[in-house]
């Protein structure tokens, strides 16, 4: 009997390809930040180079390190076999989907409509979803008992 893998289908590539790519993004504000490169205007954000709009920008880093890390080790984990994946995994996607939800909510109220940047935050606020309902309800999940005070 082959066993069902650890995490569901299409979420380690999903995993790889938003928590790699966000690495690479901060990485690269990182670079910029310290002056070593200087992005062209068009490929930024609204506001990019001002104080408060580059604060905000930064204050989205610890939510999104975090969920890239969680992410990645999530899939380390799965490739190992331990099933300790699955809830770092649910971790990962839900702080994917509250940065996307968060940055998608300051454009709205500021009136600032790029696509360019709300399709890859709607991505990280919506895509989650595909993969949450399996994970929370899954018989590898673990189910608490009706006993626990």
């Amino acid at each position: 009997m082959i066993a069902a893998p650890i995490l569901p289908r299409g979420l380690p590539t999903f995993l790889r390809v938003v928590d790699g790519g966000m690495l690479i993004y901060w990485g690269f504000s990182a670079i910029a930040c310290l002056g070593l490169i200087v992005p062209p205007s068009g490929m930024m954000y609204a506001g990019y180079g001002t104080p408060l709009i580059d604060a905000w920008n930064w204050s989205f880093a610890p939510i999104d390190v975090a969920f890239a890390v969680t992410g990645l080790w999530s899939l380390r984990l799965a490739a190992r076999g331990d099933v300790a994946a699955r809830p770092l995994a649910l971790l990962s996607l839900t702080l994917t989907m509250c940065a996307g939800a968060m940055a998608i909510s300051f454009w709205a109220i500021s009136g600032d409509f790029d696509l360019a940047w709300w399709i890859p935050n709607l991505a990280l606020a919506l895509l989650p979803i595909i993969w949450l309902p399996s994970l929370i309800c899954s018989p590898e999940a673990p189910v608490m008992s009706k006993d626990v005070a």
